[in-house]
């Protein structure tokens, strides 16, 4: 019998138009980023934040389609429209992704009606206006009760190729109480007079908002008669939002955006990339521009051999001590591909250097029998000698291949018997060097945070300073924060000086003694 061979076909493709938001990556809907997340093409512009594309699958195809004001295009308009029509006919699932809302002054009506010519599948996904947002951050609120209950948004930036404005700027002047004016920095003097000619107040209230949303917001005050000195002094550039209106006077009430205590701070993280987002998250928060350069990478160690006879001997130990949340994966890690699960460690107590790693036990079903004060492995050795571990003991202890020898010295000392397991290795990663380096020269940088000892040593790795003068210079008026008092010696001991360290050794106290730092002292510098 003989079947035959048909051509299967990839089904038709798809068009998503996604608004981005302001800037803010959390400000997009959860439509959005579910279909980001499902994504095989993704169109994208210059005004959507770049950390969306972390939801995109790293097999879509990326192109980037941005527009600057006074720039080149990567695309034209025509050229745009070409590849949606493309993709989609190519059988793949096409996001557009555009900054703020797309049907708002976004060009996504011309997109979509070029999509809908050629027959093809779509779905238009809003996204908060950059209006709304240039407001909201600059504590503003559109309308008020008290001031007006009218808001007009119109273009300072209409289609160059028209004959005549169809913006009827005699009605809009005193039609709307308030007008929030997109893409109107380089047309602010016309503007500006207009409202003026007819019949607006001089003295009207207008805020000039950039980069609405994100750690590079910038807001400015005037009037009608002198926002247009104020911008240029301010060496306010696009893009940026015009409101103006009387509600502009509650900023001096509702203002907090820009008020967060690490607003317009520069923060380096140097965690490893799986590990940085809480610290990342924290920081942002309070309103840090946060910075990743990842001074270790965490791999397997070559060989699990002392691991596995571990495992096979674990009822002869009476504690495991976990000393990291690495320890810790990379121990459950190997236990499953071993055939093993949790209930094969019945018999130890388990020990944890901290609440964190405590926690992450938790995850595996494992409850910490002891957890010490100090987070420390001199403060987990103390605590242990306390509980009368000492002579006669049996201790397993996970841990990276390099680390610390004070904790096992201690209980050797005490007359324990230990068994140092390498289950994780630090390794540097490469990359990037030239890039800190140009940051660090240029002044670009606030603050260093530091959660470990390799992460210092790493990263002056990456800095490649030539000379303790050279490194001094380069880190002169940056702020240096170490999570507690290992990893701040580790700093002292290259020759920098430690400004922000917790009493308690977690990523939460850290936060927050940065936070109190800056509230405290929020114009110092190094000198």
């Amino acid at each position: 019998m003989t079947t035959q061979k048909t051509d299967q076909k990839k089904p038709a493709g798809k068009v998503y138009l996604i608004g981005a938001g302001p800037g803010d990556p959390g400000l997009i809907t959860l439509r959005g980023k579910y279909l980001l997340e499902r994504a095989e093409v993704v169109v994208y512009d210059y005004l959507a934040n770049k950390k969306l594309l972390n939801y995109v699958p790293k097999t879509a195809k990326f192109i980037y389609a941005g527009k600057k004001g006074g720039g080149l295009h990567a695309y034209t308009q025509e050229g745009i429209n070409q590849l949606l029509v493309d993709h989609a006919k190519a059988g793949n699932i096409v996001v557009r992704l555009k900054g703020g809302d797309p049907f708002i002054f976004g060009r996504g009506g011309e997109e979509i009606e070029e999509i809908v010519a050629e027959g093809i599948d779509f779905e238009v996904v809003p996204g908060v206006t950059s209006a709304t947002a240039a407001a909201t951050y600059a504590g503003i609120p559109i309308t008020h009760r008290d001031y007006t209950a009218s808001v007009a948004f119109v273009t300072g930036h209409e289609d160059p190729t028209k004959k005549y404005s169809n913006i009827q700027w005699d009605k809009l002047a005193t039609g709307a109480g308030t007008i929030v004016i997109y893409m109107g920095i380089k047309t602010l003097p016309l503007i500006t007079k207009k409202l003026i000619d007819y019949g607006r107040s001089p003295d009207t209230p207008v805020a000039v908002v950039r980069w609405a949303s994100t750690p590079q917001q910038r807001s400015v005050e005037g009037t009608l008669a002198t926002i247009t000195e104020v911008v240029q002094k301010a060496d306010i550039k696009p893009p940026a939002l015009v409101i103006v209106g009387e509600v502009v006077k509650l900023r001096k009430t509702i203002d907090w955006y820009e008020k967060r205590p690490l607003f317009d701070k520069r923060v380096v993280v140097t965690r490893t990339r799986e590990q940085a987002s809480e610290l990342v998250a924290k920081l942002e928060e309070h309103g840090a521009d946060c910075l990743e350069y990842s001074t270790i990478h965490i791999e397997p160690v070559s060989d699990y051999t002392p691991l596995d006879q571990a495992f096979a001997d674990i009822k002869q130990y009476q504690w495991i001590l976990f000393t990291s949340l690495n320890a810790v994966t990379y121990f459950f890690k190997r236990l499953y591909q071993s055939g093993l699960d949790s209930r094969s460690l019945a018999g130890p107590k388990i020990a944890a250097v901290g609440k964190a790693t405590a926690e992450e036990l938790l995850k595996y079903g494992l409850r910490a029998d002891l957890i010490p004060q100090r987070f420390t492995g001199e403060g987990l050795a103390e605590a242990l000698l306390e509980s009368k571990v000492g002579a006669g003991s049996k201790i397993l202890l996970p841990r990276a291949l390099r680390a610390s020898e004070v904790l096992p010295e201690t209980l050797v000392d005490a007359g324990a018997d230990v068994d140092v397991v390498p289950v994780y290795q630090n390794v540097p990663p490469q990359g990037r060097k030239e890039e800190l380096r140009d940051q660090l020269i240029e002044g670009d940088i606030d603050l260093l945070t530091f959660t470990s000892s390799s992460t210092v040593t790493n990263f002056l790795s990456m800095v490649d300073a030539k000379d303790n003068d050279e490194l001094q210079q380069l880190l002169n008026k940056v702020t240096i924060a170490a999570i507690g008092p290992i990893t701040a010696k580790t700093v002292t001991e290259s020759g920098l000086q430690v400004d922000i360290q917790p009493e308690s050794y977690t990523i939460n106290d850290m936060v927050n003694t940065i936070v109190d730092h800056y509230k405290n002292s929020p114009a110092k510098d190094k000198e």
